[in-house]
């Protein structure tokens, strides 16, 4: 069994709140991280994924959840929403922090009344795949590096490009980590997303027509690492707006797609710039567009997007139990971007530029120039991640840094 580094901060939000929440996607290990606590602490379990016991919640929420031991862990929680207003009675009754451990394969925040019921009384953490450093058991400070005030970074081995592509490949699922045949992958995710459509879906939607989603979801693990453009899609899926909307809206919530906003000094324009979509995972992405290693090597267009998603994907996992508060945009202005930037409370950002190429030029570096320009005094530095093996300093605070720092 993995550790997973999250464990901590869970345990310091179980110190604080009455309820604490952990969501993430089905099958990124939300049930074996409390089960591991309900050993060691003493909490009571119960599953939804449990007919009889989701009848008997849905049937008298109240009674049920006053009738439960306490403190308890109730898993695949989103399965009954109507506890949550019986669980926000008895936390009025009595706040004693760590009462209720809930764990969700959707998004609460989805619904107005739940957020506004439990507002105050439970903290949010998410659950995502494993990192490559979880992986390997080592504990990642990549951020906590790159915004320290003297950038210090250690020569690292040269990292084998076939290594990145399996990493690329194999994706962050606990259990797809175990299986040596990738026939045994595909049938895995085959089965995943059947069970995220028939389960997580309709547990938070009335879908008429299911058959419209995995066309859906090929398009967009086409689209992993770009500007959305849902007219473009509405038109290619021959849907209309308003439902692929609701239909995206859904994947949102259930952690399938994400969605990095786009950076700008201006708080308004941020809102108003398009944001970047981003695959939940790359193995995922691989799967639904039926590429393998093989692909990847001979197209490196392709292997630049599935690239990108992955260190979007490792900088998500670590900003989740990182010590320094960060959060992540993408930068656009005109012919000038920047793949990720990193934002501190206080301003201070760094700009990530993602590439597969060992040698560099004066290209990579641009678009971190320009944010550089236009952040000001908030730029702290700019990182260019490549899969070489050399740290070089590029002046004015841009190094070219081996995509491994992220976890070694």
């Amino acid at each position: 069994m993995y550790k997973r580094h999250i464990l901590n901060e869970l345990e310091q939000y179980l110190k604080i709140f009455p309820a604490v929440l952990l969501t993430g996607a089905r099958q990124t290990g939300k049930t074996t991280l409390v089960d591991e606590l309900a050993k060691n602490k003493g909490y009571y379990f119960v599953t939804l994924d449990d007919d009889l016991t989701l009848s008997n919640a849905l049937r008298d929420p109240s009674g049920w959840i006053m009738a439960l031991p306490k403190p308890v862990i109730i898993d695949e929680v989103q399965r009954a929403p109507e506890i949550f207003l019986a669980i926000k009675l008895d936390i009025d009754n009595n706040r004693v922090p760590g009462r209720y451990l809930l764990t969700g394969s959707s998004n609460p925040l989805l619904s107005p009344d739940l957020a506004d019921s439990l507002a105050g009384r439970m903290g949010i953490l998410n659950l995502y795949p494993l990192s490559q450093g979880e992986l390997l058991r080592k504990e990642e400070t990549f951020i906590s590096r790159v915004f320290a005030d003297t950038f210090k970074i250690e020569k690292v081995e040269p990292l084998i490009l076939q290594n990145l592509y399996q990493m690329i490949i194999r994706g962050g699922f606990p259990l797809v980590q175990s299986l040596q045949e990738m026939q045994d992958v595909k049938r895995w995710f085959k089965s995943y997303l059947q069970t995220m459509l028939e389960r997580d879906v309709t547990d938070i939607a009335n879908i008429e027509g299911l058959r419209e989603f995995p066309r859906l979801l090929r398009l967009l693990a086409l689209r992993s690492s770009m500007v959305i453009n849902v007219a473009d899609l509405s038109r290619l899926l021959g849907m209309v707006s308003m439902t692929l909307n609701r239909y995206i809206g859904i994947l949102e919530a259930i952690f399938f797609v994400n969605f990095l906003p786009a950076w700008y000094t201006n708080l308004g324009k941020r809102v108003k710039k398009s944001p970047k979509l981003h695959l939940c995972d790359t193995a995922m992405m691989a799967q639904l567009i039926d590429i393998d290693e093989v692909r990847l090597q001979n197209d490196q267009s392709l292997a630049g997007y599935f690239l990108e998603t992955f260190i979007f994907s490792e900088l998500r996992k670590q900003k989740s139990w990182s010590s320094i508060p960060c959060e992540l945009f993408h930068f656009r202005d005109g012919d000038n971007k920047v793949d990720l930037v990193l934002e501190k409370p206080n301003g201070s950002i760094v700009g990530i530029e993602v590439t597969f190429s060992r040698s560099l030029n004066s290209d990579d570096s641009k678009g971190l120039r320009h944010l550089q320009k236009i952040a000001k005094k908030n730029f702290k530095r700019g990182i260019i991640l490549h899969p070489g093996a050399q740290i070089e300093f590029l002046g004015d605070d841009v190094w070219a840094v081996p995509i491994q720092t992220l976890w070694v």
